[in-house]
């Protein structure tokens, strides 16, 4: 959990404004962010005064979006899912979904959205999306590809988008992108890398290896102490029909 929360990216102020037009949110606008994780997305809602129920069935990611979230007035945090909201029919304004649409049964999921949603409301489904051809990440996919194995594979294919129309039904959903970049330090390329389910843990003999090989990376790239991680920022905004 440190290393995911040490260095996992955040999301880009551009994101948040085309939310806030797409969703036409008002001030008093409510966001549902399902599979809200430790609280990334969510913390971006709140910093723009919008309420935001963030909505995650996993305990310890939610304890550690509390602590760092409960300073925010319109921040509360529910045990559930894309499938089984515990929130009121026709109370949210905006569901979010960061990284989480895989996890999604696509039906239960459509119908559970709508129930919650408000008559105009929307879904917006968003992805931090590594740029491939970086020579960082050309050097990182190597990396998880030697000692990822199977579980890689596995997670790989089970992230795959294709299900995204099927969701969406007859609506032809907006889709927005942009480029975003995180900074981080050697410790903070240490901690995203074991951040990642199918790595072996850090002090296992496959862990040290790895370790020694992302300092060699990061040294290979890093200006001044900091290394540049780029991603595209994705969101695919719609009502689902």
């Amino acid at each position: 959990m440190a290393d995911y929360t040490a260095s996992r990216p955040d999301y880009p102020a551009t994101l948040f404004e085309t939310l806030r037009v797409a969703g036409n949110l008002c001030a008093d606008a409510t966001v549902a962010d399902i599979g809200s994780g430790t609280g990334l997305l969510t913390r971006g809602f709140l910093q723009r005064r919008f309420s935001v129920v963030a909505v995650e069935p996993n305990a310890l990611m939610r304890r550690a979006a509390d602590q760092l979230l409960n300073q925010f007035q319109g921040y509360r945090s529910v045990d559930g899912c894309a499938e089984s909201m515990p929130l009121g029919a026709s109370s949210i304004d905006l569901i979010t979904a960061a990284q989480a649409f895989h996890w999604f049964e696509i039906d239960r999921a459509k119908a559970e959205c709508m129930r919650v949603l408000r008559q105009d409301g929307q879904v917006a489904l968003i992805w931090n999306d590594r740029v491939q051809i970086d020579p960082l990440h050309v050097a990182l996919n190597e990396l998880f590809a030697r000692y990822g194995g199977a579980r890689r594979a596995a997670l790989v294919a089970h992230e795959e988008r294709r299900n995204v129309l099927k969701f969406f039904g007859a609506t032809v959903p907006t889709e927005f992108s942009c480029p975003h970049e995180h900074l981080l330090n050697e410790n903070g390329l240490l901690s995203l890398v074991f951040s990642r389910s199918f790595i072996p843990d850090r002090d296992s003999p496959s862990g040290c290896e790895i370790g020694h090989l992302v300092s060699k990376i990061f040294h290979d790239f890093a200006t001044d102490g900091l290394l540049e991680v780029r991603y595209t920022t994705v969101a695919i905004i719609g009502r689902p029909q």
